[in-house]
């Protein structure tokens, strides 16, 4: 069957010579149907824009129409057709199609209505096209709301979103919120928090009203360096109509994160504020945050939580990514919710350790596919160069944890390539050597390694025949080793991180990675320093082990891991106050072993933002190359002499585990 369009007509010439016949004829009717025939469709592909065409120059001179439109504020009488109007707007269907009073009138006026911005949009119903333009452009925007116009509201949303600025943002925010246009709300707020630091400085800023400014200053996402510029926000908005403005001095100052200010700032610029007793308990509240850092868990509200903008970035190093290992560094912005690459690093280096020491990032450890390395590598966070400031270890090391702890960095436990190991080496960079302290207890590799109260805890690992739930914690001025109280469960290739006095376990399994019962648990336990037990909390969303665990302002971050099945780009953040884990942004590479830890704005150039500062240690805590292994390729009694060879054996026969060793 053929389609016939109004350019043309069937080729078919057997169907073309059929003529109508007449009763002398000696052709039968019945002759239509015989197999000479065709049956076609027929379409004309501009058959719509002439009907519109034709109904627009109908329009034009006044015929068939059967509804005059008046508008409300100047009278402007527009006739039109009711199919036309309901065929475009949702409104004008509602109204013509239900039982509305004005589906029987033949004059409807439309209150608040411009009749410039409504002749243009019933044009726009016949033509489908229309003008935006700068002077125009709102009247269209609350027309077209009104009328349920969907295509022109997110054309004038797109229109005005092209014309943000920070002197001009605030105003669009509020009109968007008057004519309910959630698409332009949202953009604009979006536009206000991201330059807020130019938004306060300009005239439209100090005209917000208080509840308005309210909704303003509570938001996460305004992009500032510091809690401090919100406060002197905040402060020149109240003395600019400082008479009338200074008894929202207590409800809005409770909205300043003063806990986050310096207690030198709350002192010079805070205080004087206080002579209302709620402003007193809120300078309490702060300087408790500041001279009570043990019980920071206990007195933690809304305004000890950082802004997004202030709690600096996270980078995901290496990992495993099922082929021969990633190579690449990630950097996640939290206020834009976003993984972005930073860079490379400059060849394969897989189960390290990773710690920050004031601008550089320190790679320590691990190994290449062949053998065990004992070499630190360096990377400027500023220059975005590759050197080496560290000399290498006494023991190459891979699955290995590393931590900072008052000054010296420690490299403990992990695997040299014939045996797990017990030892622990500390790198002290004012003599620039390492050495030797005192072992563990216990030989262990893929453990979890973060400080808590200016000690160093080891929780897990394995020591390739079992997973261990034991925890060591060492002292650096006593030089020994304790146990502290075991997790509930056995926990290899362990994710740890240390938030607000506590100690956090997630994921890992329960026995070597070869072993087909091997369980790769989703639970998550934390640790109470003060009373030494372990308590389990809300579960991850799926069981998986090698996670790179860190803490960004006031949230714990799982990124990637594996399931048994593959290696992920899941990344999920614990609230404490919730307890609930919920997903953000995944890596953009999967990657299970991965090294995270979080670094302040101001060296963190990848993203393209501007830098700036944040208070804050600038010796962040470490993670280190957390991974599970298989009990079949423990090596403790091997001999000296054959190591090539024996890392050669555990790449070739257990490429599915080459991260699990």
């Amino acid at each position: 069957m053929s389609e016939m369009s109004c350019k043309g007509s069937p080729t078919s010439s057997a169907s073309a010579r059929i003529s109508l016949v007449t009763d002398e004829s000696h052709f039968s009717l019945a002759s239509l149907n015989s197999s000479v025939s065709q049956d076609e469709f027929f379409r004309c592909r501009e058959h719509s824009d002439l009907v519109l065409k034709r109904m627009q120059e109908y329009l034009q001179n006044e015929k068939l129409c059967d509804v005059v439109l008046i508008a409300g504020l100047d009278g402007k009488r527009i006739p039109a057709h009711r199919l036309v109007l309901s065929a475009s707007s949702a409104y004008f269907s509602a109204m013509f199609t239900g039982h509305l009073r004005e589906s029987q009138q033949e004059e409807i006026t439309l209150q608040e209505v411009s009749g410039e911005a409504l002749q243009l949009l019933i044009q726009y119903c016949y033509t489908g096209t229309i003008e935006l333009r700068e002077d125009t452009v709102e009247t269209l925007l609350a027309t077209a709301c009104l009328l349920q116009l969907s295509t022109i509201v997110n054309a004038c949303c797109t229109f005005l979103a092209r014309q943000l600025h920070p002197s001009n943002c605030l105003g669009f925010s509020l009109f968007a919120e008057q004519q309910g246009c959630t698409a332009l709300l949202k953009i604009a707020s979006a536009y206000t928090c991201q330059h807020f630091m130019q938004v306060w400085k300009n005239q439209e800023f100090f005209q917000l009203d208080s509840m308005q400014l309210s909704t303003l200053l509570k938001s996460d996402d305004l992009n500032v360096p510091n809690e401090q510029e919100v406060f002197h926000a905040l402060m020149a908005w109240i003395q600019f109509e400082p008479e009338t403005r200074k008894q929202y001095i207590p409800e809005l100052l409770a909205l300043i994160r003063l806990p986050l200010l310096q207690p030198s700032f709350i002192v010079d610029h805070v205080e004087a504020l206080c002579g209302a007793n709620e402003c007193q308990q809120l300078v309490m509240e702060a300087f408790k945050w500041h001279l009570i850092p043990g019980r920071r868990s206990q007195i933690s509200t809304q305004r000890t939580r950082p802004r997004k903008s202030t709690i600096g970035k996270l980078l995901a190093v290496g990992g495993m990514d099922g082929h021969k290992g990633a190579i690449s560094i990630e950097s996640y912005e939290p206020r834009l919710d976003k993984w972005t690459l930073l860079k490379n690093m400059p060849a394969r280096r897989l189960q390290f350790g990773v710690a920050v020491m004031d601008d550089k990032l320190i790679i320590v450890g691990g190994r290449d596919g062949l053998k065990t390395l004992n070499t630190v590598e360096c990377f400027d966070l500023t220059t975005m160069t590759w050197g080496s400031i560290v000399p290498p270890m006494g023991t190459p090391r891979h699955g290995l944890g590393v931590a900072f702890l008052e000054g010296p960095l420690y490299a403990v436990g992990g695997h040299d390539g014939w045996s797990y190991l017990a030892t622990v080496e500390r790198w002290d960079p004012a003599a620039r050597t390492w050495s030797y302290v005192a072992p563990m207890s216990s030989m262990r590799s893929t453990a979890g390694v973060a400080v808590l109260n200016s000690r160093l805890f080891v929780i897990g690992g394995r020591d390739g025949s079992v997973c261990h739930r034991t925890v060591e914690c060492y002292d650096p001025h006593t030089n020994k080793w304790t146990l502290r109280a075991p997790m509930n469960k056995r926990r290899g290739g362990v994710g740890v991180g240390v938030l607000n006095g506590y100690l956090y376990a997630l994921g890992g399994h329960d026995c070597p990675a070869s072993n087909p019962a091997v369980c790769r648990t989703e639970t998550v336990e934390r640790y109470d320093p003060t009373t030494d037990t372990w308590t389990l909390i809300a579960s991850l969303s799926v069981g998986r082990d090698a996670i790179g665990v860190s803490v960004l302002g006031d949230w714990l971050i799982a990124v990637g891991g594996y399931d048994g099945n593959q290696y992920l780009k899941t990344v999920e953040q614990y609230d404490t106050e919730s307890n609930e884990w919920q997903q953000i942004a995944p890596v953009n590479y999967s990657r299970a072993g991965a090294c995270v830890v979080a670094i302040p704005n101001n060296f963190s150039p990848a993203s393209g933002t501007s830098a700036v500062a944040t208070s804050g240690p600038s010796v962040a805590s470490i993670a280190g190359a957390l991974v599970s292994s298989s009990s079949s390729t423990n090596t403790t009694n091997r001999g000296a002499g054959s190591s090539r060879s024996g890392n050669y054996y555990y790449r070739r026969q257990f490429r599915i585990f080459d991260y699990y060793v």
